[in-house]
């Protein structure tokens, strides 16, 4: 390999300036769209994020993955018709957040447990049990992968699921005029009845006051913020303190968990986007 590739140390060079170019354009493309028309960014990226595993799980015969993800597209698409019909059935966006705070919950755990298996194993712990580095590390990174990628992927079904609904609704709209006055006994989030006090202890749920006042289901709420990724209220759109909301310590990962799946969309679904740019590039160049 060393043979063939000496003396073409200077088209190499070209090629390392040519992918951190292309990273560099490409990031900055990427900022500009998604601020200027953040719901087309969005649609695109959420279309890359469901397909382009889908080419890799074909090609590669992963056929457990591939029947996850039927499974999980099959019900995601339901509950996705469900949220974006109108008129809006009153049970639909609780169906619509327990899902998706379902597999919230299911990516959360299946991530933590494969991220300790893939410490163990590099600590040499597997070895107690008898199990083998390599099927130990297959394991752990595979639950990682599950975990992570269903993590992004539900996030992003939610937000546009929680945009949907909350615009039928009437009290949140894209320009920030609500179509609806809010009463202070309606969670707008769903459009229900609040029963339950703030300073009361609810049986099945709680209810809970944002900074502005305005009142919520804690369940409601809470899949607005964590799983609909929104940080506003929803119906004044003043910005949500999560620390406040998440007072208990072990409520706070949930929000680095958020943090760290938005994160990884850009590697899922636009990383091999730009390096079949960059590789389209050199091949044109006739670069090897």
């Amino acid at each position: 390999m060393h043979a063939r590739h000496r003396g073409h140390e200077a088209m190499h060079a070209e090629m390392v300036l040519i992918l951190i170019a292309t990273l560099v354009v490409a990031q900055l493309l990427l900022v500009q769209w998604k601020q200027r028309h953040p719901r087309s960014y969005n649609m695109v990226t959420l279309f890359q994020m469901w397909v382009v595993p889908l080419y890799f799980t074909i090609k590669l015969n992963w056929w457990r993955f591939l029947v996850i993800w039927v499974l999980f597209s099959a019900v995601t698409a339901f509950v996705t018709f469900r949220a974006t019909r109108k008129p809006l059935v009153q049970t639909t966006p609780r169906l619509v957040y327990k899902w998706f705070l379902l597999i919230y919950k299911i990516s959360y755990a299946t991530g933590i447990v494969g991220y300790m298996a893939v410490m163990f194993t590099l600590f040499g712990l597997n070895l107690l049990f008898r199990i083998k580095p390599e099927d130990a590390m297959d394991f752990g990174i595979s639950l990682l992968f599950y975990g992570l990628y269903y993590g992004v992927l539900e996030r992003d079904f939610a937000e546009m699921c929680a945009d949907y609904m909350a615009s039928t609704i009437g009290f949140y709209s894209a320009s920030g005029m609500p179509t609806k006055h809010l009463s202070d006994s309606v969670c707008a989030v769903c459009g229900q009845q609040i029963f339950v006090d703030v300073n009361e202890e609810g049986i099945i749920e709680n209810t809970y006051r944002l900074s502005c006042n305005h009142v919520f289901h804690e369940f409601c709420i809470r899949g607005w913020c964590i799983v609909g990724k929104k940080q506003t209220c929803p119906y004044c759109k003043e910005k949500v303190d999560l620390k406040r909301m998440f007072s208990n310590p072990w409520e706070r990962p949930h929000v680095m968990y958020g943090q760290l799946l938005d994160w990884l969309r850009y590697l899922v679904a636009w990383q091999p986007v730009i390096i079949g740019l960059v590789q389209g590039i050199n091949y044109i160049l006739g670069l090897e």
